[in-house]
């Protein structure tokens, strides 16, 4: 549990640091775990009475997935027969103009499997060898090096009927995304906790070094979120953007080399669509030619470069780049909610939408 004496004790230091600063903090917590802590927590309202307003990034894998990657897993499913569609439960639940996997009707033989790790995918194609098993696997750098261990077991132990629709994204490009279209300013930012165990400090290292914007990666925890802020403020104070690891428990300079090895070895980069974001340069991660038999998009002629078109008046994009609040959307929380959602910011248990939703949310 949180100790209340600690919390008060930073959030102390946090608004003396925001008086002598003389003007309100904004600060992206590039994380759908952050957001998702920070408003569980409540210290969103408690970092905005001592002078820090948070906005929400892109850090929902999920969310961040383009509608043309959810249809063509819907495809795959519906126009196939014999065919086991693997994916995580929220992916399920993502709408989209041609319904979601959750509500497709299947091909003959053909359904959608709910999995917890890459591995209960590869297990289904072992046990069902006369069909073919696609795992649709989202996931920044947190999760693509269990997805790629796993493929490449499928490729030693020869399993012909499996392969993985890829929905890959790296985070750094998104944040230089961000930064480069202009259109959310930021003092600063929190990076994602998880995700910097793999990647470690370095690749966010151009972000002080090129647009001067201090940041701090931090962990999950309220003491930790807190100090994570603090040091932000405290880059700020002394004119000394850097890349803070305050989750270094955790988190090593270096990140995890075998891991980054293996997504060296099998995974290269592409110019890949993010919802809301466009196309960004080097931003995503697919199997190298070596992989392509286990490629899904290539075995089954699969288009996943396109954007397809999202629900009329949905502000998921304009949320995931901190353009907006959840509540700026006219539809959140009537016409928008997690029984019928719009877009998968009220769909994932990361998304900013049902976050909101769930824990800051004001009727109207």
């Amino acid at each position: 549990m949180p100790n209340k004496k600690v919390l008060t004790d930073l959030l102390e230091k946090v608004r003396k640091t925001t008086r002598v600063l003389g003007r309100p903090i904004r600060l992206m917590e590039v994380c759908g775990t952050h957001t998702m802590a920070i408003h569980r927590y409540g210290l969103k309202p408690q970092l905005e009475a001592a002078g820090v307003e948070t906005v929400s990034g892109p850090g929902c894998p999920v969310c961040i997935t383009p509608d043309g990657l959810h249809e063509a897993a819907i495809e795959l499913v519906t126009q196939r027969e014999g065919t086991i569609l693997a994916t995580f439960g929220d992916m399920t639940r993502v709408p989209t103009r041609k319904g979601s996997l959750q509500t497709a009707v299947p091909a003959p033989g053909s359904f959608v499997k709910i999995v917890y790790s890459p591995e209960e995918a590869l297990e289904a194609a072992r046990r069902a060898r006369d069909k073919d098993v696609v795992l649709f696997g989202a996931g920044f750098e947190t999760t693509i090096p269990g997805i790629a261990f796993t493929v490449r077991r499928a490729r030693e132990e020869k399993v012909g009927n499996f392969s993985v629709l890829t929905a890959f994204w790296l985070i750094p490009p998104a944040i230089k995304a961000i930064l480069e279209s202009g259109e959310c300013a930021v003092d600063g930012f929190l990076y994602p906790g998880h995700v910097s165990v793999i990647i470690g400090e370095r690749p966010y290292a151009f972000i002080p070094e090129k647009y001067g914007i201090p940041g701090a990666i931090a962990g999950f925890e309220p003491e930790d979120i807190l100090k994570g802020v603090l040091s932000v403020l405290g880059q700020i104070r002394t004119r000394r953007p850097r890349v803070a690891n305050e989750y270094s428990r955790v988190v090593k300079p270096e990140g995890n080399p075998v891991a980054l090895a293996l997504m060296k070895e099998m995974l290269e980069p592409w110019d890949a669509y993010w919802r809301g974001l466009g196309r960004i340069p080097q931003s995503g991660l697919r199997l190298r030619k070596k992989y392509a038999v286990l490629d899904a998009a290539v075995k089954y002629g699969l288009e996943t470069g396109e954007p397809g078109r999202e629900a009329r008046g949905c502000r998921c994009g304009e949320v995931l780049r901190g353009v907006v609040r959840p509540t700026d959307c006219r539809h959140f929380g009537n016409v928008c909610n997690p029984g019928s959602p719009l877009g998968p910011c009220m769909v994932s248990y990361e998304g900013a939408c049902l976050v909101h939703y769930k824990y800051s949310r004001t009727l109207r």
